[in-house]
């Protein structure tokens, strides 16, 4: 296949949780390929670092602060892109959350602040995205899940219930939007050194957290934990023309983890 199948130049990408891990390094990834960047988060600061990384490889950037668990916020960033570069053509629903508790002990404020951000807050920017999308003659969104997803892990029930409704939400979203040109796929990353996989061994020493680490390494046929890059490369086959038969999607990214 050609290299110019992975081309995005001229596309506008929205990426939410864009200011580190996985966000950042789409974001930088999508601006090497040629499309132009919004990058949105909580946390106004950290994004304009993301902007400023990808405005030196020559695409325009915008650093918007959402919360994209809150409908209001939600409709003001999509009207804000769109006033300022006119479309969206790609959306990543990266924006994530998670929390350590057993099933037996999650509250309800706690579940229903996760469930706002992973799944509520995916479902509804992916609606506000593809009404414009839909005007424009189509676009393509792509839903970060999890292997947790298709494979639980104690004490993170409710983010592995997420993100399995994440996949169904991209099956259902694909089947629905085909129709306005809208592909819908999702990536399901296994362990990647990002802040959340780290926050699972915080309350552990240095010492422990390392041995805990190597012991998750050795449990992945790779030997290894994932980079933030290496899922910005499946985000790129999935936003570009070189993914262009393929809708309704999750693909695994885990090192051989579920297997």
């Amino acid at each position: 296949m050609e290299q110019s199948a992975f081309s995005l130049d001229g596309k506008v990408a929205l990426i939410t949780g864009g200011s580190r891990g996985i966000g950042r390094a789409t974001a930088v990834a999508f601006a090497k390929a040629g499309a132009d960047v919004i990058v949105t988060s909580r946390k106004i600061s950290d994004l304009e670092e993301v902007a400023a990384e990808v405005e030196k490889h020559g695409r325009r950037s915008l650093a918007v602060a959402a919360h994209v668990g809150r409908m209001d916020q939600i409709r003001d960033l999509v009207e804000k892109v769109v006033a300022e570069f006119g479309r969206i053509d790609i959306l990543v629903n990266n924006a994530g959350t998670s929390i350590a508790a057993m099933a037996i002990d999650v509250e309800e404020k706690a579940w229903d602040a996760l469930m706002n951000i992973n799944l509520k807050g995916a479902f509804f920017l992916s609606q506000a995205v593809a009404g414009i999308m839909k005007e424009k003659g189509g676009g393509t969104i792509i839903n970060v899940s999890s292997i947790n997803g298709f494979s639980p892990a104690v004490p993170t029930c409710t983010y592995a219930i997420s993100k399995a409704a994440l996949v169904m939400a991209t099956k259902a979203l694909a089947k629905e939007w085909a129709d306005f040109n809208i592909r819908v796929n999702a990536v399901a990353p296994g362990a990647v050194e990002t802040r959340l996989l780290n926050a699972i061994w915080h309350d552990k020493s240095e010492d422990e957290a390392r041995q805990v680490k190597a012991s998750l390494s050795e449990s992945i046929p790779l030997k290894r934990i994932g980079e933030p890059d290496e899922i910005a490369n499946v985000m790129i086959f999935l936003a570009s023309g070189a993914s262009s038969y393929v809708t309704g999607q999750t693909i695994i990214a885990d090192g051989g983890a579920l297997i």
